[in-house]
């Protein structure tokens, strides 16, 4: 009876009221329309110390514990007008992959501290990848108010055994290499390329060794200048050159890649925009691509936006950001046991390091939503592939995969495919954008882990080995195919 009271009643005009609101129903036992009220009364009055003090004894009264410590440490910070205490708040939701309350509290310290450049970053990165309308331009204008500020950051480790100065690019499109160069053992000389002076170059701290970690040859164009500029009078050693990262574009890779045994490439061709904003397909006719067709965003990574479409004409329909597009044919991949496998290797300094194996019953295969927890024989499997790819894929596969690395000629990258019913690779990606990590939140994943760490160790050796005997040199990278 008192919920239908409550629904009759006026709707509550200001945040106070719907707190009051609130209270009465976690009186009444009525749980989920008080969480409602909390919550509209925090959207009300976002930056309200004492609105969250309440919404944090609400929540508790609620039995939602973690609505409730969140809560107490918006108020704290608004009580104490700390935009660092909401940064670190948005970043803990950050690392657990739930972007939209990450949003607020970043939003929420910027009001507080519009000069943060850490939250200006973070905010760009999670409006640059949501697909929103409009978000894009809201991602340049945060990135803008950050790098334009500082562009290049310090990172200072523990015990170092080297100081790597990494290129990087503003917005997507980077190597992620924080276990690749990890904080302990490496002083970390992160520079954003897109934001870079002359002024800067001249005065950057001592380091023994670049990585270049712009890895994505869609995103290179915004930087391409000021790094060829500052790699020209560079004499220290330089790995991931650009000229190679030039050559693993989508368009690129299949002529790269071509008559290798047991290697299937398909052909990929770059759409562009028309006047009236549709994708162009009278190229796909050109090359000789026919439907079933994958269409990506250019610059897009990890099925972004992955889209397959089953007639050419579909594409006037795509609901995709108004930017070019990659189309490639589709390659039906599904094992005889009606799974999809991605398998995953990197290659460091060219020789190949089996990482992971996904399986799924969509076509559309990431590792976290395969659901290899829940099933333990996809976790057998994949720990057969890591102990002895050869013995998984074929011995001619994996001579394959070590000629695709010398072809690829990158100090660092990896490729993403499948196995066909005739023994063939299936190429579906292949660049030096791959994440690399040790697993740290799963017990049953870790089995892993020792895989991963010849990964990493192959890595350091490779920079201790290239301290010494690598230096660039302009036109080095110009390599012919092998």
């Amino acid at each position: 009876m008192q919920r239908v009271l409550f629904a009759q009643s006026a709707v509550p005009a200001t945040a106070h009221d719907r707190l009051r609101l609130a209270e009465s129903l976690l009186d009444a036992g009525n749980i989920e329309d008080a969480r409602t009220a909390l919550q509209q009364a925090a959207s009300l009055a976002p930056d309200d110390a004492a609105i969250y003090r309440a919404l944090a004894a609400g929540f508790q009264a609620a039995g939602l514990r973690n609505e409730s410590i969140a809560a107490e440490m918006a108020a704290l910070a608004f009580e104490q007008h700390s935009a660092l205490m909401l940064y670190n708040l948005g970043t803990s939701y950050l690392m657990t992959q739930r972007p939209a309350p990450a949003e607020k509290w970043y939003r929420a310290a910027l009001r507080i501290d519009p000069e943060l450049v850490a939250a200006h970053q973070n905010l760009a990165s999670i409006l640059e990848v949501d697909g929103i309308d409009g978000h894009k331009a809201q991602a340049q204008y945060h990135r803008d108010q950050a790098y334009r500020r500082q562009s290049l950051f310090v990172d200072i480790a523990e015990a170092p055994k080297r100081t790597v100065l990494v290129l990087c690019a503003a917005g997507t499109g980077n190597v992620p290499f924080d276990f690749l160069l990890p904080r302990a053992t490496t002083h970390r000389i992160k520079w954003v390329m897109d934001y870079a002076s002359a002024e800067q170059a001249d005065r950057l701290p001592p380091y023994d060794i670049v990585f270049n970690a712009i890895g994505d040859q869609d995103v290179t164009q915004r930087s391409h200048d000021v790094v060829e500029r500052f790699l020209s009078r560079c004499e220290k050693p330089v790995l991931n050159v650009p000229g190679a990262i030039a050559r693993t574009s989508r368009e690129l890779i299949p002529e790269l890649l071509k008559n290798i045994d047991q290697v299937l490439v398909p052909r990929a061709v770059r759409l562009q925009r028309s006047e009236n904003g549709a994708l162009d397909a009278r190229e796909l006719m050109a090359c000789g691509i026919r439907p079933p067709l994958l269409v990506r965003p250019a610059g897009s990574h990890g099925g972004d936006r992955l889209q397959l479409l089953e007639t050419t004409s579909a594409l006037a329909r795509l609901d995709l950001p108004d930017q070019d597009c990659y189309a490639s044919a589709y390659h039906d991949y599904r094992s005889a046991d009606g799974y999809y496998r991605k398998y995953r290797v990197i290659f460091v300094d060219r020789q190949p390091f089996p990482y992971h194996l996904a399986i799924s019953e969509h076509w559309q295969v990431h590792y976290v939503t395969a659901d290899m927890l829940p099933h333990r024989w996809k976790r057998d499997e994949e720990r057969r592939f890591l102990n002895d790819p050869a013995a998984v894929m074929g011995a001619e596969a994996m001579q394959a995969l070590r000629v695709i690395g010398q072809r690829l000629d990158l100090d660092f990258c990896g490729v993403d495919f499948s196995i066909l019913a005739d023994g063939r690779i299936l190429i579906f990606e292949a660049n030096a954008t791959m994440l690399v990590h040790l697993e740290e939140f799963h017990a049953a994943l870790q089995f892993k882990n020792p895989y991963v760490q010849q990964i990493l160790d192959a890595f350091d050796a490779m920079l201790t080995n290239s301290m010494v005997d690598k230096v660039y040199t302009p036109g080095s990278d110009q390599k012919s195919d092998l």
